[in-house]
């Protein structure tokens, strides 16, 4: 048997009638720009594997002739390497080695040299060096001009604390006078834009410039330019 269903109105059915909203033309969404540390593979990983060989490839020589320099540093009788904590990628804190260039009591010479120059003092605030730095003794001025002090640091690159080329590395109690960000965003450098351009004749401040510009200009290009002008730094001898 079969059994019939009640008919219903074709407009109870169906419902009543709602408004059709209006359509908006919506703004296209933004898409996030990306950040320096997500461009280019050289960066976020060919740059690290370039250190690493060039380190390696380098050895050979540099192991020899720092230990022949090592001796030569030791004669006064201190410590032949100069180890500092540096402020590293990401605020992270490091043990940077190099040769030792000054004398043994270093700290103690230059606080009693400060307030006794005001001069000094002034340029010391104003740069964070010392065209004068009496703290400095004569075979480690050669090393600063040369740069050689600084091949220790192939140690540091090694261990992926610092880079072949990046920001020169900031000292703990410097922190709070750098006005930038890019810094934090690099591994610093054994050579630069900074250190590359006048070094002692910019100001600290300056240096965070040079770190922009290098932030934006990161390839490998521009770490091949930066290693050939360090070249004619060191055989100018106009390192400090």
């Amino acid at each position: 048997m079969s059994m019939g269903y009640p008919r219903f109105p074709e407009t109870l059915a169906q419902g009543p009638a709602l408004p059709v909203a209006a359509t908006v033309d919506l703004p296209p969404v933004a898409r996030p720009v990306p950040t320096p540390a997500e461009r280019g593979v050289y960066r976020r990983l060919a740059k690290r594997l370039f250190d690493v060989t060039a380190v390696v490839l380098a050895a050979p020589v540099v192991v020899p002739l720092v230990a022949g320099l090592a001796l030569a540093v030791r004669r006064d009788g201190g410590s032949p390497f100069y180890t500092q904590f540096r402020v590293g990628r990401g605020g992270r804190t490091f043990r940077m080695w190099k040769l030792r260039t000054m004398v043994l009591d270093a700290d103690a010479r230059m606080t009693a040299y400060l307030e006794a120059n005001p001069e000094a003092r002034q340029e010391w605030d104003l740069t964070q060096k010392l065209r004068n730095d009496p703290r400095i003794t004569p075979f480690g001025r050669f090393l600063r001009k040369s740069s050689l002090d600084e091949l220790p640091q192939l140690w540091n690159v090694l261990t992926g604390d610092m880079s072949l080329v990046g920001p020169r590395p900031m000292m703990l109690s410097q922190r709070g006078l750098y006005p930038s960000d890019s810094y934090y965003r690099l591994r610093p450098g054994i050579t630069g834009y900074w250190q590359t351009a006048g070094r002692h004749k910019t100001t600290f401040a300056a240096r965070a410039e040079f770190d922009d510009a290098y932030d934006r200009d990161l390839s490998l290009a521009t770490d091949l330019k930066v290693l050939g002008r360090t070249v004619g730094v060191v055989v100018k001898g106009t390192g400090c």
